[in-house]
């Protein structure tokens, strides 16, 4: 039987996987990046000092790498607290959680254990079998080389190639080098063409010291950057008059390509409509899989309020998750009816405007009788206030007390003041969400914040997608 201690124990492991999925300790529009940077150091804390096997747990549930990152350290740096079998558990969670990351984060991640001197054999052994997963030493020692030197002393690992540990401690014990990527960073010192051959990121040093125009730079290294790199690098370029080339948008995941839509200008959007919605209803399939068309009728409530442009370090990351859910949502439904608050009809050109009237639009959602209702909205209910928290309780306890309609919130932003996301009524359950692809599985998880579920189902539940993790590729989502 649950005891009241469990109930509350759920709870604070509903609360925490709800930061972990939406705060990145970056500004966002309701708040200050000093503010998310406390409020959720406290939480993680709370969490590895109460819960310290649920808190293990979580890095299965698809939390964000800054998450991630940072209960991996606090394991690390904290296993002379844990027992024997807490640390045979977390070992294969934090090696399979770090080859999930993206290397620079997981050599930042690296390089703060150096210097908060966490060098336990657990750590090493961690480091290592990192290190000899990567695919290309010689491209780790040219692009993350302070990480990779740090590291390798840090774990006191030899390198795995020898010209690699020339390059990394002697560089200049050697006049050429037999590989390529190697040598193409000697001969970038004094050689224009050379850093061509580079990855972006350390051609760009070596085009500010040869003095090469940044119009020219970008349209010659182009070839070489990363997905992220060349989409970070668009809006640059167009002030530049670089001609960057348009990105693979069948490559791209959903909640990223719908980043990459919402980037563009209204009149671009409107001119690749059938180029644009065909790839994102693409990805979206991709993201339903079988699952496809399983839902029934689904009508969504989706924020496109002026605060769903998020902040200048998360432009436009709520709307974009709320774009990329639309089609998501509209992939798994038999019938979808989506409800933007501004009213407007033609998601490809939503844009952040007006006020967030999402009573009303619950209230026109509902009048459709469908069998899911999903809300995304940051929360902030306030044309006028309060009014989705009444519908939202007046249907529950009176329309629909059998839950005939399964409504739920996913709301992508941390509410750093209330250490968990801001919520529209204690009947709907809430979820965090930081990428649309994880919809499906945050909509179950939504459940055990509905009826009090207890500590013993919960922890089941992350026990089973721990196991899941860890026997599949991939990351879980």
């Amino acid at each position: 039987m649950e005891t009241a201690a469990d109930l509350v124990a759920a709870e604070d492991v509903l609360l925490f996987v709800n930061a972990a999925l939406t705060a990145t300790g970056q500004r966002e529009f309701h708040a200050e990046a000093g503010r998310q940077r406390l409020s959720l150091d406290f939480l993680h804390s709370y969490m590895l000092g109460n819960y310290r096997e649920l808190y293990s747990g979580v890095l299965a549930l698809g939390v964000n790498d800054h998450n991630a990152a940072m209960i991996v350290h606090r394991l690390l740096a904290t296993g002379a607290e844990a027992t024997p079998e807490q640390r045979r558990a977390e070992g294969p969670l934090i090696a399979r959680r770090l080859a999930t990351l993206p290397p620079q984060r997981v050599y930042r991640l690296f390089r703060r254990l150096r210097a908060d001197k966490v060098n336990n054999r657990r750590t090493r052994r961690i480091m290592r079998d990192w290190l000899a997963a990567r695919p290309d030493p010689a491209f780790d020692a040219v692009k993350y080389r302070a990480g990779l030197k740090a590291t390798l002393r840090h774990a006191h690992l030899p390198p795995r190639d020898p010209e690699v540990g020339t390059f990394l401690f002697s560089p200049g014990g050697r006049g050429r080098y037999s590989t390529p990527l190697l040598d193409a960073w000697r001969r970038a010192h004094y050689e224009q063409a050379a850093l061509y051959e580079l990855p972006y990121t350390v051609a760009e040093g070596f085009a500010a010291k040869h003095r090469v125009p940044r119009k020219v730079f970008l349209e010659r290294i182009a070839p070489r950057m990363t997905r992220a790199e060349g989409q970070r690098m668009r809006e640059t370029a167009v002030r530049s008059g670089a001609p960057i080339p348009a990105p693979d948008l069948s490559a791209m995941p959903l909640t990223r390509l719908a980043a990459y839509v919402l980037s563009l200008s209204l009149d671009d959007r409107a001119g690749r409509r059938t180029e644009l919605t065909c790839a994102l209803r693409a990805a979206a399939l991709r993201v339903a899989g079988e699952r496809a068309g399983t839902w029934g009728e689904v009508a969504a409530v989706l924020d496109d309020s002026f605060s769903s442009y998020g902040s200048g370090e998360k432009r436009r990351r709520p709307l974009a998750v709320a774009l990329a859910a639309h089609h998501l949502l509209e992939a798994l439904a038999v019938k979808y009816t989506p409800l933007w608050t501004s009213g407007r009809e033609d998601a490809l050109l939503v844009h952040p405007y007006g006020t967030t009237p999402l009573g009303r639009r619950i209230l026109d959602a509902l009048e459709h009788g469908p069998q899911r209702l999903v809300i995304v909205s940051d929360g902030w209910d306030n044309a006028p206030a309060g009014l989705a928290a009444e519908v939202l309780r007046i249907w529950r306890t009176r329309l629909d007390p059998h839950h005939r309609t399964r409504v739920v919130h996913l709301n992508p932003v941390y509410d750093a003041a209330g250490f968990d996301v801001r919520r529209l009524s204690p009947s709907v359950p809430t979820a965090g969400v930081r990428d649309a692809e994880d919809l499906p599985a945050l909509v179950e998880l939504a459940r055990f914040a509905e009826g009090g579920t207890g500590l013993a189902e919960l922890t089941a539940y992350l026990a089973e997608r721990a196991a899941r993790m860890l026997a599949g590729p991939g990351s879980m989502r």
